[in-house]
């Protein structure tokens, strides 16, 4: 079913996404903060294909999903799961809907008001600054255990929101330490619930179709319309 902390993946790695390819010297984690910022300034779209890892740390269950993403600004995003369930969220510029195919289920929501968190709509209107927004740390308790973790000789910074909401109270991201690729973004909320997003085959200012971000119902789909006072 729908979830945001899907959004606060989504923006997340939107901020933190410099796209930048080097072949001097290793960008330092010092400088990948400002490298981030001088990116997502600059960022119109992207395409790239997911597998993300939700873990639910009450039961210890570990759910696998796979598919593709596509960002427009300004804040319009699809994200379509494929494996192991079909969903698909759509979120264009006035309403958001989550689709569950196996449900026949649709339910449509305000962006205004679904989106109504200073911390979200500050990444995904452009208006987000990650030195400004996070305390950004390259060295932390447990930090040897997140490196092991992903061991792939990643930059991993640690991102604490200076106002953390249920659905982020901590994020870590994982560059590439040579061009400063983003690759990996984790996000913990306040239960302690991880969300892990690994990205491969990215691409970046892509030209994007305006109807990849509007839906319409199938026939026969129930609709739940959540748009009056979500």
């Amino acid at each position: 079913m729908f979830r945001l902390n899907v959004f606060f993946l989504v923006a997340v790695f939107i901020l933190t996404m410099p796209g930048f390819s080097f072949c001097g010297d290793p960008v330092s984690s010092k400088e990948l903060p400002d490298l981030i910022q001088q990116r997502y300034e600059t960022l119109k779209t992207f395409q790239a294909d997911f597998v993300q890892e939700l873990t639910n740390v009450a039961s210890g269950e570990v759910e696998m999903r796979s598919g593709r993403i596509w960002f427009k600004q300004p804040s319009q995003v699809r994200w379509e799961t494929i494996e192991s369930e079909k969903e698909l969220l759509v979120v264009g510029p006035e309403y958001a809907w989550d689709y569950i195919e196996d449900e026949q289920l649709a339910i449509k929501y305000s962006v205004s008001s679904l989106l109504d968190s200073k911390t979200i709509l500050r990444f995904i209107s452009g208006q987000a600054n990650i030195t400004e927004d996070f305390v950004v740390k390259s060295e932390w308790r447990d930090a040897d255990k997140v490196r092991a973790k992903w061991g792939k000789g990643f930059t991993v910074l640690q991102l604490v929101p200076k106002e953390a909401e249920p659905g982020m109270v901590m994020a870590y991201i994982g560059a590439e330490p040579d061009t400063g690729l983003l690759r990996q973004v984790m996000i913990v909320d306040f239960y302690g619930n991880g969300n892990e997003l690994r990205l491969s085959n990215v691409k970046l200012d892509i030209d994007l179709a305006a109807d990849m971000f509007s839906f319409v119902p199938p026939e026969g789909t129930q609709i739940e319309d959540n748009t009056q006072g979500y």
